[in-house]
């Protein structure tokens, strides 16, 4: 007897469930220090690490033991920062407990997966067909307008802005989690 086949939105949530916790787990060893984490410091995080999945893409080896499956799971994360420390004000106590973190977190992914259904709806989940390398690409390709975002000052004359990249970035990585955890695309 073969097991059920999952729904996307059941693929999507466990793959969320595994981010989100790791990163309450580390909430809860850490604190929040990201919070004096600024939008181009999330961006650099988020840069080394589908960096590093790009250079293992194309050595097609690695020497450190965190496969591909952790970077995406952390660019998730770092995308997740981005969107709270936009929501939070930089006046707010520094140090959130566990409890704001986890709502916080649980909004942001709310609204990354209603954006996900709507253009899974719009564009037939054309993403099960790409490749992990496009994923990569277009998140760098999405750090790169943020970084040009925040050179112009914030402003944009007819883009979306800083967080609707980072939307798009939790998204990539969250098809990239679900068609490794297929076996669609390499694990690392």
């Amino acid at each position: 007897m073969s097991s059920p086949v999952m729904t996307t939105i059941q693929q999507y949530d466990t793959a969320v469930k595994q981010c989100r916790d790791i990163f309450l787990k580390k909430t809860m060893d850490y604190g929040t220090s990201w919070r004096v984490l600024r939008t181009i410091s999330i961006v650099d995080q988020i840069y080394i690490k589908a960096r590093r999945i790009r250079t293992i893409q194309e050595n097609g080896s690695q020497k450190i033991d965190d496969d591909i499956t952790s970077e995406f799971r952390g660019i998730l994360n770092y995308g997740v920062v981005g969107l709270m420390q936009m929501e939070l004000k930089t006046d707010e106590v520094e140090e959130l407990d566990v409890h704001t973190v986890q709502h916080l977190y649980d909004k942001v992914i709310a609204n990354a997966k209603a954006l996900m259904e709507n253009k899974n709806h719009d564009y037939g989940e054309a993403w099960r067909e790409m490749s992990q390398e496009s994923f990569t690409d277009l998140i760098l390709s999405k750090l790169l307008r943020i970084k040009q975002i925040l050179a112009n000052k914030g402003q944009t004359l007819i883009s979306e802005g800083i967080d609707a990249n980072y939307y798009d970035i939790i998204n990539y990585a969250v098809f990239a989690l679900i068609l490794i955890s297929e076996g669609k695309h390499r694990p690392g």
